[in-house]
């Protein structure tokens, strides 16, 4: 598939076939086209928890899911359903350390981890770069995904169920599998913004 058509195809995928697992040799893709994202002094500070059993992805959406009660769970019950039927879950995390590290290093010119020297945390940004690239080798592979956050509240729970290092933070999390037929999210009808409503030429405003 050319790049423009896999650019073009990509959605938000909230409903999977559960009982078409993602092929070893796909997921293998995935994570290699993960790594191939940019990343700052190449510091390439990234981990990915791959979750394929049913244990470990019930056991993913046990320590994420808000419990019973929260305003919100009504919606968030809906939500769950179809994407807790995804075969697989890929959580990217970011190490910030490994970047105050790598620019502290004599070819970067630093000489201290000072986090007030970065304008913004690329370590996430970096992340972020990987798991888009993932999200559009799904389409290319004619799987669907889907990117989300896990909250807050809930990121303490997450890194006891998987031994998750205090060095290493989730930005968030995807769902990967063959899609099924899901609901078109209501966001959508906002329509999607005109390049010439974003883009400022020489001059913002202009």
């Amino acid at each position: 598939m050319q790049l423009r058509e896999v650019i073009r195809r990509r959605r938000m995928v909230r409903n999977y076939d559960p009982d078409r697992p993602v092929e070893p040799e796909v997921v293998q893709r995935l994570l290699e086209h993960a790594i191939r994202a940019p990343s700052a002094g190449f510091s390439q500070g990234w981990g990915f928890l791959v979750l394929e059993t049913p244990a470990d992805r019930e056991l993913f959406w046990t320590a994420t899911t808000p419990v019973a009660g929260d305003p919100d769970s009504a919606r968030r019950s809906r939500w769950l359903t179809g994407m807790s039927r995804a075969p697989l879950i890929i959580v990217p995390h970011a190490n910030r350390s490994a970047y105050l590290d790598r620019y502290a290093q004599p070819d970067k010119g630093w000489t201290d981890r000072d986090e007030a020297r970065w304008p913004v945390p690329y370590w996430h940004i970096d992340t972020g770069f990987a798991a888009l690239l993932m999200l559009l080798t799904a389409v290319d592979e004619g799987l669907g995904a889907c990117f989300f956050g896990i909250p807050p509240e809930r990121t303490g729970h997450y890194r006891t169920a998987f031994g998750v290092p205090d060095d290493f933070t989730p930005i968030g999390a995807l769902t990967v599998g063959y899609p099924a037929p899901d609901t078109r999210s209501a966001s959508l009808r906002r329509g999607r913004r005109p390049v010439d409503e974003v883009v400022h030429r020489g001059r913002w405003g202009a």
